[in-house]
């Protein structure tokens, strides 16, 4: 207890007001003498600074001068946009405002001076208030000065832990090291890694967009025993190497490298000794043609070639890596300047081109598990926030049983980067822990697969010292971060975080459960080019200096050595089916999951499509742009295309059994007898063709025990397969979801006597007049809240935790009480009110087609607001010859 004491009397004595001459007087601002309740004098989520919450914020400080006369206020502040402060000093209020600049964030990193005044100040105590009626910068303190000379910048950093050296001591003994690894590696001569200047890349997955800015670098091997580097392709060494992977017997790198600009990466393989350099991918042949016709003005480096990128080997002889030859846009990406990449697999010697999966978003850096299958970064994001969502992924490498590891409940870290299975454990994985900008550096983190993956209690950080908690940049924690911070906390983080510069780590290479080799930086700006240098990592917090470039950073470390090869993973299927296009998929019981929800309730199953933004919907004009989405889709929901393909029947235990378009993004939604939605699933699956899947129920966790196991066969497994079908009203379960078509004919018969033109009851128009993007019943719905959505865009960092059952859909909707038969003379028909609990539980989607031109401007054109069919809406070809 006495040193509790003793402690809490040292940080007394800190922050008093201390002066440092006669005439100059240090107050920091948690030191107040009167202040408003909203306003917090340490707020740890802000770095310690002082914060104001919400408006009408005040804070008040005591100042004793010593001579009376004219002195200077020089106020250190953050602020990430413009928040001007009224000030009085003694009870009188001084004209204009105060700290009316932004300066570029609220923390610690964006602390500028700012110097107002002179003021008559008298001799004794003088009361300094500052006030608004609006929201209040982040403040770390103020100095009273006669001279009007900004004080040293560091005159508060003893309040503030994160101002220190975060990156911890550091071995620096290369030679004692490098000793060190040749003892945890026995028999180990060297360390394969590449040498090139850091990416300037402005997102984590657009390395190969705009991140190569400067050429050079080479594939090298390190000597453990002396330290030399050894070049293996110094033919190359023009050009830029990406990501490299080292065969099963140690013998031959694969690798992906870029020329120059105007071409893509290829994948290309050398021996270890250097020998046997081939390159593995080509250019498809209508590159040139592609390039002139999906190339971008004003001068970007990505002229739209395709990219072959992150390869790795296959235990079955084959590579994976991944590309963008699936010619898909990003959906977030209004200017239509960033590119997807899926994953793709290819026989050793770069025959037998396959694509794997078919994302609507980006996948990355694949590497193999020790049970043989493929680990992997996926974005996407169906009803979640847009930037959140990159979880781990795991699939055969055929492709088959993708299922999910770690991520997609967990919006910061946003990303789950290049991740590796620690070695002899199928549940324990490092990956890197990173922001969605820009860089996709980060914090290291160890992943138990076996814990609950909703809560984030699977993961731990291994390097506490730095954490992601915005969409952009790190964040240096007080005190240390230990796992990522709780759902209810991760929502509207669509900021900058604190710090921009290292400790920064990459590349994490795991050794065993307690070292890791990684890449490294430990305080250099995140883009300096030379910033990053190998070291070996232990759970104790050690670092030691392995290797440091002077020209160069240097990534993926991973030793010289065979290593096991895992056995070839197998799923089951179908031939007969998969010469169909289709795969088989079996609920053995929806109800699993499905909390609170009585059983009987599910009658059918929704099978849905989130459809890929294909290059040849790209835009020649102006004016269909919409929150972020290059070709329009929806007004503040979702961004990426949504496709029905019809119901199929749930039996009386649970159980389903039925048939899907393979190589799609599928996606279900559990319906009752009305069929209205319960559940929906809130990711995709992509089934290969002929693939035989079963799953147990929504949303299971690890360690649940599966109802698979129960003896009674599933009562849908004894007949055959469903095929989709349609619901009440409907021709073909497989259509388009178009508002205009489905939606607005039932207002026009029921609904626009009361609610259009002249006539608004409740101030609401369901009438069809056209805006420039939508229509005026859709926006007046939307505007009015009437039905719930989750708006990918807003906040785009979050809306990616687990809802239950009833959350989403009809069943929350305030516009479901007006579609029964007591709402005035309004009776719609059975079909009448699918059509539009359909479009609700859709999530409010407008258009039907990233096709056509949408803007009313365009109304006589032949190609407005087309009506298209099921296939035309999902064809990675425009239905009409594009620039008509």
């Amino acid at each position: 207890m006495k040193s509790i004491r003793l402690a809490a009397l040292a940080w007394l004595v800190l922050v008093q007001a201390m002066p440092l001459t006669a005439d100059t007087i240090v107050v920091p601002a948690r030191q107040l003498s009167d202040k408003s309740e909203n306003l917090v004098p340490v707020e740890q989520q802000w770095d310690g600074l002082v914060v104001c919450h919400g408006r009408n914020g005040m804070a008040q400080w005591t100042v004793t001068v010593e001579r009376p006369g004219p002195h200077y206020l020089h106020f250190r502040y953050a602020s990430g946009d413009q928040r001007p402060l009224v000030l009085e000093i003694n009870g009188t209020r001084q004209a204009g405002r105060i700290l009316q600049p932004a300066t570029g964030g609220f923390f610690l990193g964006d602390l500028v001076w700012k110097t107002v005044g002179p003021f008559e100040l008298k001799a004794g105590e003088n009361a300094i208030r500052v006030a608004t009626t609006g929201l209040m910068p982040h403040l770390a303190g103020l100095v009273v000065s006669e001279s009007a000379r900004h004080p040293n910048e560091q005159v508060f950093a003893d309040l503030f832990p994160t101002s220190a050296d975060l990156a911890g001591p550091i071995d620096t003994d290369t030679a004692a090291n490098r000793e060190q690894l040749c003892q945890l590696l026995p028999g180990v001569e060297y360390l394969l890694f590449v040498r090139r200047y850091t990416f300037q890349s402005s997102h984590y997955y657009t390395d190969f967009i705009d991140g190569c800015e400067r050429f050079g670098g080479n594939l090298c091997l390190l000597s453990l025993a002396d330290g030399n580097v050894k070049e293996l392709v110094p033919e190359l060494s023009h050009g830029i190497f990406g990501r490299c992977d080292l065969s099963y017997d140690g013998r031959r790198v694969v690798f992906d490298w870029k020329e120059k600009i105007g071409v893509g990466f290829r994948i290309w393989e050398v021996g270890i000794d250097g020998t046997g350099l081939r390159q593995l991918t080509q250019p498809p042949a209508d590159e040139a043609a592609r390039i002139a016709k999906y190339k971008l003005e004003g001068g970007t480096a990505y002229l739209h070639h395709t990219d072959d990128i992150h390869p790795c080997y296959l235990p079955d002889g084959g590579i994976c890596f991944a590309s963008s030859r699936c010619e898909y846009g990003i959906l977030c990406d209004g200017a239509d300047r960033l590119t997807t990449t899926v994953l793709y697999r290819m026989d050793g010697d770069g025959s037998c081109l396959e694509q794997l999966s078919n994302n609507s978003v980006s996948e990355s850096a694949p590497s193999v598990m020790n049970d043989g299958r493929i680990l992997y970064t996926r974005w996407e994001y169906v009803d979640n926030g847009s930037v959140t969502n990159k979880g781990l992924w795991a699939m055969r490498p055929d492709g088959t049983g993708s299922e999910e590891v770690c991520g997609m409940n967990i919006a910061f870290p946003s990303v789950f980067n290049v991740g590796r299975a620690i070695p002899g454990r199928n549940h324990l994985f490092v990956a890197i822990g990173a922001p969605h900008m820009p860089l996709g550096v980060g914090t290291i983190m160890r992943i138990d697969a076996q814990l609950d993956r909703r809560t984030g209690q699977a993961v731990s950080y291994l390097t506490p010292e730095v954490d992601v908690r915005h969409q952009w940049g790190w964040d240096n924690v007080p005190g240390g971060a230990t796992r990522p911070i709780p759902p209810e906390m991760q929502a509207g983080r669509d900021g900058r975080g604190n710090t921009s510069r290292g400790p920064l780590y990459m590349d994490p290479f795991p050794l065993s459960e307690r070292h890791l080799l990684a890449s490294f930086n430990p305080r250099a700006p995140w883009n300096r080019e030379n910033a990053y240098g190998l070291y070996l990592l232990d759970r104790d917090g050690q670092k030691r200096l392995v290797y440091q470039d002077e020209e160069f950073s240097c990534w993926m470390p991973q030793p010289v050595r065979p290593r096991p090869l895992p056995q070839i993973p197998q799923g089951a299927t179908d031939p007969e089916l998969a010469a169909r296009g289709l795969a088989r998929v079996i609920v053995t019981d929806v109800y699993r999951g499905l909390d609170g929800v009585p059983r009987g309730t599910i009658k059918h199953l929704r099978i849905n499509e989130h459809v890929p933004r294909p290059w040849a919907a790209r835009r020649c004009w102006d004016g269909d742009v919409y929150d972020q989405q290059h070709s329009v889709i929806s007004r503040d929901t979702h961004l990426g295309l949504k496709i029905q393909h019809g119901i199929v029947p749930v039996d009386s235990d649970g159980s389903a059994h039925f048939l899907v378009d393979a190589d799609k993004n599928i996606f279900l939604q559990a319906l009752d007898e009305d069929y209205l939605e319960v559940q929906r699933e809130r990711t995709f699956v992509n089934f290969r063709p002929g693939e035989v899947r079963s799953c147990v129920g929504c949303h299971e966790r690890p360690h649940e025990i599966s109802l698979a196991a129960k003896t009674d066969l599933p009562l849908a497994l004894g007949r055959e397969p469903s095929l989709p079908g349609p619901q009440p009203g409907e021709v073909s379960g497989a259509r388009p979801l178009a508002y205009e078509i489905d939606v607005q004919p039932i207002w026009d018969r029921h609904c626009v006597a009361c609610h259009g033109g002249d006539k608004r009851d409740a101030d609401l128009d369901l009438s069809a007049a056209r805006t420039a993007l939508f229509n005026r019943s859709y926006e007046s719905i939307l505007s009015r809240r009437l039905i719930p959505v989750i708006g990918e865009n807003h906040p785009k960092a979050g809306n990616n935790h687990y809802l239950p059952p009833y959350s989403l859909g009809t069943h929350a909707s305030r516009l479901a009480k007006y579609l029964g038969q007591d709402h005035y003379e309004v009776k719609l028909t059975l079909d009448e009110r699918v059509r539009v609990t359909t479009w609700i539980d859709s999530n409010g989607q407008y258009h039907g087609s990233y096709y056509g031109r949408k803007n009313l401007q365009f109304a006589d054109h032949p190609d407005f607001r087309p009506i298209l069919t099921f296939e035309h809406s999902r064809a990675n070809t425009a239905p009409l010859p594009e620039g008509r």
